[in-house]
């Protein structure tokens, strides 16, 4: 019988009763810093291009709106049958570097299967990686991507998580060496959770965000991750999305923010806020 992985912040991240939860994900898409529209999965039996996203992972009535975004043009794009999934650990237990290459995570919305063929190619590119559960146990920044790949796709497709607590550069870079020789770009998709600058007044978070961001547009995983250390920019993820530049410019993708608000435009309280940004990653053949 298969590991199951069960939910950890459902019902403070996100709404732990199925109905509850379609109905909070709705509103996510409809919400006036969202995308105000609930999406269509595209069909057709076009090539899909989207290969990678960044979303945020904070409650979803702070950053849900923000990571709607990124959803919304992903079901435009059609639907990946894996979903590999990268994450800061913020919990400190388990691997440094861990990946989860069996069993089923769980979520209001039903159990969704690892991809064991696709760990185990990511595995086989890289010495970095170790197989562990723990570490995945009660981080939540993979799970609250889960419900709105839900919400999406039901439960037809499959997931690999792999969670970050080293943050130098060179790790970064291997993991996204990897995922470029391991992996088929037709069918399946990396997201980078991330958040990003935490409890700084709006306008700095912004102003640091936003040099950043723009080196994720340049596709300069260098530039980006020198950026964060340099600026001291608080982004728990900014190892994941190190990764993910560096897959997508391996495989020849642009880059394209979707989104980008802060806690404050939420709450109202501008003097200490988190930033969330929504960003695609789309071949550009």
């Amino acid at each position: 019988m298969p590991s199951i992985r069960r939910p950890v912040v459902a019902s403070q991240f996100y709404e732990s009763d199925a109905e509850a939860l379609r109905a909070q994900l709705t509103s996510c898409f409809l919400h006036k810093i969202g995308p105000q529209k609930l999406p269509t999965i595209n069909k057709t039996s076009h090539p899909r291009k989207i290969v990678g996203l960044i979303c945020p992972h904070a409650g979803y009535m702070y950053s849900g709106p923000v990571a709607a975004s990124a959803f919304y043009q992903l079901a435009q794009d059609g639907k990946p049958d894996t979903v590999i999934l990268l994450g800061p650990n913020h919990t400190g237990y388990g691997s440094a570097l861990s990946i989860m290459r069996a069993g089923l995570w769980q979520t209001p919305l039903g159990n969704i299967e690892i991809d064991t063929s696709i760990a185990d190619a990511i595995l086989h590119k890289t010495t970095l990686l170790d197989i562990d559960e723990i570490a995945h146990r009660f981080e939540h920044s993979l799970e609250v991507q889960l419900p709105f790949l839900q919400f999406l796709y039901g439960n037809s497709f499959k997931i690999v998580p792999i969670c970050y607590q080293i943050q130098d550069y060179d790790t970064a870079l291997e993991i996204g060496r990897a995922l470029i020789e391991a992996l088929d770009t037709a069918n399946t998709l990396v997201i980078a959770s991330s958040d990003m600058t935490h409890y700084e007044p709006a306008k700095s978070a912004t102003a640091k965000d936003q040099t950043a961001l723009k080196k994720v547009i340049d596709l300069d995983a260098k530039g980006f991750y020198d950026t964060i250390q340099t600026q001291h920019i608080t982004s728990c993820g900014f190892m994941p999305i190190t990764s993910l530049i560096t897959y997508a410019a391996g495989i020849c993708a642009n880059a394209e923010q979707l989104s980008y608000h802060t806690s404050g435009d939420i709450t109202g309280d501008l003097s200490n806020v988190v930033g969330y940004a929504a960003v695609s990653f789309k071949k550009s053949a």
